[in-house]
């Protein structure tokens, strides 16, 4: 059984910062590609970021890059988002996800996602 917890949203002022985290449990961490995902009101749930089960490769969506950076410690069973200069459109419930393999292909698991509110 896999299980993806989410924390560390909340509320932030536009062009500030948060760090969420997603804690898995079930088989072996490291051997899967870890994604996070977004969905605002109203919209689709769009592609954030993604590692590989090494940590050796990201993924970013075009308007991410430079802005968010993701992590993970496979000793901990965690995967990080660092969010920096975070915009009101930016608010959206954050999913964590696991692929189905090391590296990244399609969310295969889904976390219960954590809310994240940008003022503006």
């Amino acid at each position: 059984q896999v299980q993806l917890v989410e924390s560390g949203g909340g509320l932030v002022q536009a062009g500030g910062s948060l760090r969420l985290s997603c804690a898995a449990s079930g088989r072996i961490f490291r051997n899967y590609a870890m994604g996070w995902f977004r969905q605002a009101p109203g919209k689709e749930r769009e592609f954030v970021s993604a590692i590989s089960g090494n940590g050796g490769k990201t993924y970013y969506a075009d308007s991410m890059k430079g802005r968010f950076t993701i992590s993970r410690d496979n000793a901990k069973n965690t995967v990080y988002l660092q969010m920096n200069s975070l915009k009101a459109e930016e608010t959206a419930v954050y999913y964590c996800a696991r692929s189905s393999g090391g590296d990244w292909d399609r969310p295969e698991y889904w976390g219960q996602g954590t809310q994240v509110t940008v003022s503006s």
